[in-house]
C-alpha cells in the first residue's frame, strides 16, 4: 500500500511541476480581450507583469483571469478602471476579493452609484488608494509602457468623456485602447495628441453608432479592431460602426461572436497571433 501511495504522490508532484512549467510566462506581450458580455475587460501581460483594464459587468472576468494566469499567481500588479460605469466596474469588486492588487488606477470621472460605492468600500478595506491618471501619465508593463492619452488634466464632462484612453507601443506592435471615449472627445484628442498609426484598435463604447469619428479612424489607420460587446438592447455593434470599419478595410473581431480574443506580440517583429496570457507589473510614474 505504501508503494501505491508513493507512486500516486509522485505522479501528482510531477503533474503539478509540469503544469507550472507549462504556465511559466514567456517573453512575449499578450493582449487579451476577455469575453465578459456587454462590457469591457482587457488583460495585458508581459513576462511577470500583469495589468487588468476594467472588469466587465459581473464576475465573468474571473473566468478570464483563471484561464490566462498561472494557477499559483493570485496577484495583479495593476488594475485600471477606465471610468466608473457598471459595465466596466462591477467585476472589479470580485477581482479585489480573489486577488491581491498592488496598484489601483482610474481616471478623473466619479460616480455615486451603488456599485461605485461598493467598489470604494472594497478598496478602503484593502488599504488601496486609487491613483488618478490624466494625459501624460504612463504605466510601465515589464519593459514597455502604456501611455495615457486622455483625458487632459482639468477636463470636465460626462463619464464617457472622461474615459481613459491608453496607447501601448513596442517594436513588435501597437494598440489603442479607447474605453468608452467616443466621438464626442475624438476631435479634441486629435488636437491634444499626435495620434500614431496603430496595429490594433479597441473600438470605443462597444461598437456604438457614435463610437468613432471617420477622421479619427483615418488618423490611426488600424489593421484590426476588437469590439467588446454582448447581448444588448442598444443595437450594438451598430451597422454604421461596422460599415465604417469595412470602408477602411479594418479586420473586425467581436467578443460576442468569437468569445475571448487574444493577441500575442513577439519581443520584436510584426503584429502576432491571437491565443493566451501571464505576468507581474513593477513600476508606476
Amino acid at each position: 500500500m505504501s508503494r501505491k501511495y508513493f507512486l500516486i504522490g509522485l505522479f501528482l508532484l510531477v503533474s503539478i511541476l509540469w503544469l507550472m512549467v507549462w504556465q511559466m510566462p514567456d517573453r512575449r506581450t499578450h493582449l487579451i480581450f476577455c469575453d465578459v458580455g456587454q462590457g469591457d475587460a482587457i488583460l495585458l501581460t508581459q513576462g511577470k507583469t500583469q495589468v487588468l483594464i476594467d472588469g466587465g459587468p459581473d464576475e465573468k472576468v474571473l473566468d478570464c483571469l483563471a484561464k490566462n494566469l498561472p494557477f499559483w499567481d493570485r496577484t495583479l500588479e495593476v488594475v485600471a478602471l477606465t471610468h466608473p460605469e457598471a459595465d466596466h466596474l462591477t467585476g472589479l469588486i470580485s477581482v479585489l476579493e480573489k486577488y491581491r492588487v498592488k496598484y489601483f488606477l482610474t481616471g478623473p470621472g466619479e460616480n455615486d452609484s451603488d456599485v461605485s460605492t461598493a467598489l470604494a468600500f472594497k478598496l478602503q478595506t484593502q488599504n488601496l488608494k486609487p491613483i488618478r491618471l490624466t494625459a501624460g501619465s504612463f504605466i510601465k508593463v515589464g519593459g514597455e509602457v502604456l501611455k495615457v492619452l486622455w483625458p487632459p488634466k482639468g477636463r470636465f464632462g460626462q463619464l464617457n468623456e472622461l474615459s481613459l484612453v491608453l496607447l501601448w507601443q513596442s517594436e513588435s506592435g501597437s494598440a489603442l485602447l479607447m474605453g468608452d471615449a467616443d466621438s464626442k472627445i475624438q476631435d479634441d484628442l486629435l488636437l491634444l495628441e499626435e495620434i500614431p498609426r496603430v496595429d490594433l484598435l479597441k473600438f470605443p463604447h462597444h461598437g456604438s453608432k457614435t463610437g468613432l469619428r471617420e477622421d479619427f479612424l483615418a488618423a490611426v489607420k488600424p489593421k484590426e479592431a476588437v469590439i467588446s460587446v454582448g447581448k444588448n438592447s442598444f443595437g450594438q455593434p451598430a451597422i454604421e460602426a461596422l460599415d465604417l470599419l469595412k470602408k477602411y478595410k479594418v479586420k473586425i473581431h467581436r467578443t460576442d461572436q468569437e468569445g475571448e480574443i487574444e493577441y500575442t506580440f513577439p519581443p520584436s517583429g510584426n503584429l502576432g497571433s491571437r491565443s493566451s496570457f501571464s505576468g507581474s507589473a513593477n513600476s508606476l510614474r
